[in-house]
């Protein structure tokens, strides 16, 4: 069987990432790279001894597959003309810009029988794979993912950067429906948003708060999932994960309100033991973009869906356009008339309808029409 001719277009941070990987995942073969920086291109060209190109186009006709890493902005032009022409895509993480963008590309790709994968990476941390079959019908998750600014990605802001990541693996979990959202944040160097708080509400009943930051001074990212019966940890970066159980394991429960000083002693000593057992689960070592490349070429191989399609990507995109939303509505004074949204600013005084605008608090008048 000849392999799969992928091209990775986009060679920055990821992009370069991508191409190196890509030449140790069997089946495929870097055919080229595309990216419109010369010195980009050329570098990695000359790394890893492959063709390179200012553009895409020249490519088509040519390749059966191809991973996007470039700025977001970029994303839909690109794989909407890659998969008019038969070309299946990875696209990384988010999808498009905006969820109008992402629904083309889901049906473009359904209407060609194509692989549209999306970049959520983390589904394939071997943390998150350990501790994925345990968790059911979670009804409280909390997701941090904090880091210091790095300057890249800044075309997007933190939602779309970092916190979309997370919104995929909850989304992943509860396999529901999000019914409510409430968020905010705030820009501190450019024109979006640098950190976030959102909080989901699911038809399931779970509720999912998840931090995200840009500008923060530690690096974390975790996940803790709760259900009835027991509770799970994800470390990301550390790749460890745990589950703590629940259920009773004492033939007699003791009774917290009427135990002894003794017992209370033997609890705190043996709570992680015999009260509450807490497992660490094994966890493979493995490289999560390798083996999301890999799951790119098993599901074009085997005419099936990838792990992260493009419908979860576009779900992600859609609790994210609410979040952002939520963002740019919060008020920050308590008061309708307080500053409002990332940037603390004042109420542009226009007011619903066509036709009405404030002149100042409490003063309203009708324009011309």
């Amino acid at each position: 069987m000849s392999k799969l001719r992928i091209a990775v277009i986009g060679v920055g941070h990821l992009g370069k990432i991508h191409s190196r990987l890509l030449r140790g995942v069997e089946g495929a073969k870097l055919f080229g790279i595309v990216d419109p920086v010369e010195a980009a291109r050329t570098t990695v060209s000359a790394d890893l001894k492959v063709p390179a190109f200012a553009d895409h186009r020249p490519l088509l006709g040519q390749i059966d597959a191809a991973i996007i890493a470039t700025p977001t902005r970029f994303h839909h032009a690109v794989a909407a003309e890659l998969l008019g022409r038969g070309v299946h895509v990875l696209i990384e993480k988010p999808i498009t810009p905006s969820v109008a963008d992402a629904q083309e590309l889901v049906t473009l790709a359904d209407k060609h029988s194509l692989v549209l994968q999306v970049g959520h990476v983390e589904r394939f941390n071997p943390a998150f794979v350990a501790a994925q079959p345990h968790i059911s019908d979670p009804k409280y998750i909390e997701v941090f993912r904090t880091a210091p600014y790095t300057c890249r990605s800044v075309d997007v802001g933190v939602v779309l950067d970092l916190m979309i990541h997370d919104l995929d693996l909850v989304l992943a979990l509860t396999k529901s429906e999000v019914i409510a959202v409430e968020s905010l944040g705030s820009s501190v160097f450019g024109p979006n948003e640098d950190w976030a708080q959102a909080r989901l509400t699911f038809r399931s009943g779970c509720i999912a708060n998840l931090t995200a930051s840009r500008v923060s001074p530690t690096v974390q990212r975790s996940l803790s999932a709760h259900w009835q019966g027991g509770s799970a940890n994800i470390d990301f970066a550390a790749k460890k994960a745990s589950l703590i159980s629940h259920a009773p394991v004492q033939e007699e429960p003791i009774d917290v309100l009427k135990a002894s000083p003794a017992e209370h002693a033997q609890i705190k000593e043996r709570l992680f033991q015999d009260y509450l057992p807490l497992t660490d689960l094994p966890v493979v070592e493995s490289n999560a973009i390798l083996e999301e490349q890999r799951d790119f070429v098993a599901s074009i191989r085997g005419s099936r869906q990838a792990q992260v399609s493009g419908r979860d990507g576009l779900r992600a995109l859609d609790a994210a356009e609410q979040i952002l939303a939520g963002i740019a509505a919060h008020h920050w004074d308590g008061s309708s008339s307080g500053r409002i949204g990332p940037h603390y600013e004042e109420p542009s005084g226009i007011l619903a309808g066509p036709h009405w605008q404030r002149l100042h608090a409490g003063a309203f008048r009708r324009l011309a029409g």
